[in-house]
């Protein structure tokens, strides 16, 4: 009986040279290897926990904590996104990783965690006839 090899395992076989190439191309990108790493210094909504000095004013406290990391004071109005001044002291700003971690460095400041926006839905949520119900708390 004679053996016969299969075309993919043929030295000269354009299907192997072409799944080579295309690997070797898709190596050679820097771009997709380039993209977590631009990811990683997005920045992203976090809501900043800060202990606030009593009688201080909180908006300007917020941005004096705020405007060392940033490099300005201008730069500290533009990314803050709102102040929490009653139940709890703090602000929202867009922040990138290394700024999250400068800000924790503060003294002042108690805690940075990602903002997350939470949808209250129960069994009856959804659209009926062009209206949309929402279970929860309204």
């Amino acid at each position: 009986m004679k053996k016969t090899s299969s075309p993919l395992l043929q030295p000269r076989s354009p299907l192997l040279i072409l799944l080579f190439l295309t690997a070797a191309a898709m190596a050679a990108e820097p771009e997709q290897n380039a993209a977590p790493a631009a990811a990683a210094q997005e920045a992203a909504v976090h809501i900043v926990y800060v202990d606030r000095p009593e009688g201080a004013d909180p908006e300007e406290f917020h941005l004096r904590t705020l405007t060392p990391v940033l490099g300005s004071e201008q730069k500290a109005k533009d990314a803050v996104l709102y102040h929490y001044k009653h139940a709890a002291s703090g602000f929202s700003a867009k922040l990138t990783p290394q700024q999250v971690e400068e800000l924790k460095k503060q003294p002042c400041v108690l805690q940075v965690v990602p903002s997350q926006t939470y949808h209250l839905h129960g069994p009856e949520s959804g659209t009926h006839q062009g209206t949309t119900r929402t279970m929860g708390l309204m």
